[in-house]
């Protein structure tokens, strides 16, 4: 085991990918030569050389066809989007030729295509660089939807991403790229001395369909994944009521059973995420969850997640679910 952030783990993962199969490159905009504007993919140009580590045009809607292109042609390209607020350039080549190729061909062909793409916010980076959009894929059969927490998961993840035969959409929480996020931004710790900062130098992967159960607890289900997995972290504790806290880690397809058996044991539920409440992911979790685990529930299911508003820059922290607004919803679950 060696320590690691989460940029050093997808540096890791990239390059065990890129050694063990010659039919993987990676591209995209400032990957190459710089590495990448957070650097996961530093000194992989170097390793490679530039026929399969390179430079892409700054054109999303060009990366993502040039990509289908490629795992048409056998290739298995994981291409970097900049940010993920970027990725809607792309948005008609991914929804509506890639995730629908399988079906489209009868299975004929697949495109086995990564795209890996830094979200959520944190970072003061306002409208254009702090949003996370991933309902919008979850919504499109097709596709897969990973969403890492730590440099643990990261590794793992990204390996199953690149070695899926359907095309992944992987967002990366850029707040915890050096370190976990527990919802002060005062007190920024990073991976050093982090349990799962400590990460295996050689290759493993971590099943795309698992979640993980982060601390097991009697009284309340939390779900959450990407940076709020660690706020909310701090949010139970603050609470001071048992629960079980999820990382759902995939959302497509995501692990009901994990969430189902939890619920049914603790008869309640919290879901966190930092993008918009209307027709965010947590919706999809309330509803199967209701569905599945009626007659289980001792009180209604809860969602804290980012406002109904474009992402703001000078109120960043008002947006993002903090450490009280879940903990209050914890709290308000427990009352009769």
């Amino acid at each position: 085991m060696v320590e690691m952030n989460m940029i050093q783990s997808l540096n890791s993962a990239l390059e065990h990918q890129l050694k063990n199969d010659e039919n993987v490159l990676i591209f995209g905009e400032d990957v190459g030569y710089f590495g990448g504007v957070f650097r996961v993919t530093s000194g992989l140009q170097e390793k490679f050389g530039a026929h399969r580590v390179f430079d892409s045009p700054l054109a999303e809607g060009g990366i993502a066809a040039i990509a289908m292109g490629m795992g048409l042609n056998g290739l298995r390209p994981v291409a970097e989007i900049q940010f993920a607020d970027y990725i809607f350039p792309a948005y008609d080549q991914i929804v509506n030729e890639i995730a629908k190729l399988r079906h489209r061909s009868g299975g004929e062909f697949s495109t086995p295509v990564t795209f890996r793409t830094p979200a959520g916010g944190g970072i003061k980076g306002g409208h254009h660089h702090s949003q996370s959009p991933e309902a919008q894929f979850t919504h499109t059969p097709g596709l897969k939807v990973v969403y890492c927490s730590d440099p643990y998961n990261a590794k793992g993840l990204l390996a199953s991403a690149i070695e899926s035969n359907d095309p992944v959409i992987f967002f990366e929480p850029k707040r915890c790229y050096r370190g976990p996020f527990y919802g002060d931004p005062h007190n920024v710790p990073t991976w050093k001395g982090h349990p799962r900062g400590e990460v295996p130098e050689e290759y493993y992967n971590i099943p795309l369909e698992e979640a993980r159960i982060v601390q097991e607890g009697d009284d309340c289900t939390v779900i959450a994944y990407g940076t709020m997995v660690h706020v909310c972290e701090e949010a139970i504790r603050k609470s001071g009521i048992s629960c079980e806290l999820i990382d759902l880690q995939t959302l497509v397809p995501w692990d009901r059973d994990t969430v189902v058996n939890s619920v049914k044991k603790t008869g309640r539920c919290v879901i966190v995420h930092e993008a918009p409440k209307t027709s965010g992911f947590g919706a999809e979790m309330s509803a199967s969850v209701q569905e599945r685990c009626f007659y289980h529930l001792q009180a209604p299911i809860k969602r804290v997640t980012g406002w109904d508003t474009p992402f703001p820059h000078s109120t960043e922290w008002d947006y993002l679910p903090s450490v009280e607004r879940i903990s209050s919803a914890i709290k308000e679950t427990q009352e009769d």
